[in-house]
Order: structure tokens, then sequence, then C-alpha cells
């Protein structure tokens, strides 16, 4: 226990269920806290309605003057051990707004990628000597930040450390959609992708190995997202001998629960934190397809709950999506396997173990 109890300062933006459910966990654990958060986000109606102290709070960017002045008017009026950031624009200005303010800094990062020694966007955010902890969503993440250096500049020993952003089984009980307008054959297996239209998903390899894909197997593919915009794709597919097995399904606030309607799930991307949408489709009993990305790779033990491939490679995704579906009780129980990972490895009460533990650390250095 530490000799001052903590007292912590939560900055977010329109936090994900998982974010918000780690903030009230916390709360429900006796940490003394304050949020300052998006009005517009989702699930901020969540925090308001667990009785947590909660204040509007919009930051327009990393350089947000009156931002800055509201998070130090904050800390000097509340005595805070601990600040915990949750995206770039928060810890740049939590940094300068705790100038000669004794506090430590946590900073949450869910992507691999867009930080180092040479970048300087860098040097306001992750790479600053006051931010204490970077809290990184996989042990990807962690090894990407303990890699970067420049010259004799690398990161402190100890100061990216890894947190998994736990989910509740509970979250994942609503039944799951409707696949009939898509028009599906009865004998149909078929694999969800889910996500948004940006560089490095992986979508033009999906499209490539639905050719390498015997016309025997009926292995069909439903897109999810805002993929129809890309011009590029949609030649791909059209030009695909495949293209009759491949939908459309567009943005969908509904996701996890398509993906629990389908037999699969496959991402291929070529850089990635710990995806949720993979999380998602495990704890609705699926098996996933996914590549040696990033964190992907800690969520899957290849052969066991789904399959690991290789980045950019079509035929090996075609290989994985082929033994699928041939196997489908194989498939069944893999999914199976999934969601007790999801349930073993993955919870949000270890979350919240783990970044009460954090807290209580920095509060124990705020004192030495």
């Amino acid at each position: 226990m530490s000799l001052m109890e903590p007292r912590a300062l939560i900055i977010t933006d329109r936090s994900d269920l998982a974010e918000t459910q780690l903030i009230v966990g916390l709360a429900k654990k006796g940490l003394d806290l304050r949020v300052l958060a998006n009005d517009s986000g989702k699930h901020y109606a969540s925090l308001l309605e667990s009785g947590l102290s909660v204040t509007p709070f919009r930051l327009s960017g990393r350089f947000d003057g009156p931002g800055t002045a509201a998070i130090r008017q904050e800390l000097l009026s509340g005595s805070y051990t601990v600040i915990y950031a949750f995206n770039p624009r928060a810890i740049a200005c939590s940094i300068r707004a705790s100038r000669g303010i004794n506090v430590k800094i946590m900073g949450y990062r869910g992507v691999i990628g867009n930080a180092g020694y040479l970048k300087p966007e860098s040097w306001i955010t992750f790479m600053h000597p006051r931010l204490d902890r970077i809290v990184c969503v996989s042990r990807a993440v962690q090894r990407y930040f303990e890699s970067l250096g420049f010259g004799g500049m690398r990161l402190r020993k100890g100061k990216a450390v890894t947190i998994y952003k736990g989910h509740d089984l509970s979250w994942y009980d609503r039944p799951v959609a409707d696949l009939s307008p898509f028009g599906f054959p009865q004998d149909a297996f078929v694999i969800a992708c889910i996500g948004r239209d940006r560089p490095g998903k992986g979508f033009h390899t999906l499209v490539e190995a639905m050719d390498h894909i015997p016309e025997s197997v009926p292995v069909y593919l439903l897109l999810v997202g805002d993929l129809e915009k890309n011009q590029a794709l949609s030649a791909q597919i059209e030009s695909s001998g495949m293209r009759d097995r491949i939908r459309f399904a567009g943005y969908r606030n509904d996701a996890p629960q398509l993906a629990g309607a389908c037999d699969a799930l496959v991402l291929p991307s070529e850089s990635e934190g710990l995806p949720r949408v993979v999380i998602e489709a495990m704890a609705y009993r699926r098996p996933v397809i996914v590549t040696e990305a990033g964190g992907m790779p800690e969520l899957v033990d290849n052969g066991v709950e789904g399959f690991v491939v290789p980045v950019r490679d079509p035929a090996s995704l075609a290989g994985a999506m082929t033994e699928l579906a041939l196997n489908r009780q194989a498939a069944r129980e893999m999914g199976h396997r999934a969601r007790e990972r999801v349930e073993r490895d993955f919870s949000i009460e270890t979350t919240i173990k783990q970044t009460l533990t954090l807290i209580h650390e920095l509060t124990e250095e705020r004192l030495a």
C-alpha cells in the first residue's frame, strides 16, 4: 500500500466500452479519481450513470491553450498523484500543464508506429522525459517503443509497460445479426472482415487470397466497414474470379453481432496493436485468422483458436480459410477455445487490477 493514497486525473476523449469500464472499475475498487471526457462520446453517459466525477472536456490539438490551462487549474486544486492520459493530445497538454507540479503521468498507446526520436511530435508526447509510463496495449507495442533509439538516446528501462485492454464476456451476449439480407447460400462458410479503409489493413491481400481458394470450397467473404468507397479495392473485386462470393456490408453499429453471425473472422492487417474486432469475434466463439503483425499473435495460438499467417501472403491466407471451411467441426471447437482465451487472458478485471497496481506504483515514486 502506498504511503499516500493515490488520486488520479483521467483525461480521455470518446472512450470506447473497454476504456469506459476500466475507468468505472477503478472507481469501484476504491480509487479516488476525476474524469475529463468528451461528452459526445458513445459511452459518456455510462460514466455519469456510474456516479463518477466527470467534466465535459475536449482538446482541439496538442497545443490547445485553454485545454492546457484547464488541466493545470484542475491539478492545482485537486492534489492529484497521477494523470492517466488516453491519447497524444491529452499527453502533450498534461505535460505542459503539470510544470512545477509533483504529479506522475502515464499515457496510453494502442498502435505501432508514428513515434520516434526523429519525429518532433514525439518529443511533446511519448519521448518526453516528463512522461513516466507508456501503457502499451500489447507486448508488440512495448517492443516497438523499446526498439526506438537515436545515437545514445533510448527509452528509459521500465517506461513502457504492457497492460492488455480487457473485455467482459457479458458484453457479447446479444443475439447475433441476421445474415439473410446478404443472400449467402445455405452451405456457405461465411468469413467476416471488419475494418476501416486505411492503408496497411491488407484488404487487397485478402481479395487476392479468395482467388487461391478452390471453387468447390464454399468460402464467402463479408466486408464490414466503409470499404465500398475504396475504388481500387472495388475494381480488384470486380476483376476477381470470386467476385460473386464477396459482399459489402458497409459501416455497421452491430459489427460484433455481425461477426458472431458469420462462421469465422479474418484480419489480414500489416500492422496492429491489439485489434478489438478480433477479441469481439473470439468472444462470440468464432475462430479467427490473423497475420503475424503487431499484437495479433498474442491473441491467437496457431491451430488452437484459429490461424496465424504471414503478412502479405495470400496463399497462406487462402489455405487457412479453406482449412476452416473444410473442417467445420474443428472450426467450431476453435471458436469455443477462442472465447475461453478471452475469458482467461483478456478480462477487464485483470486490466483494472494491473492499472490500479501501476497507479499505486507511480504514487510511491512520486514520494521518493
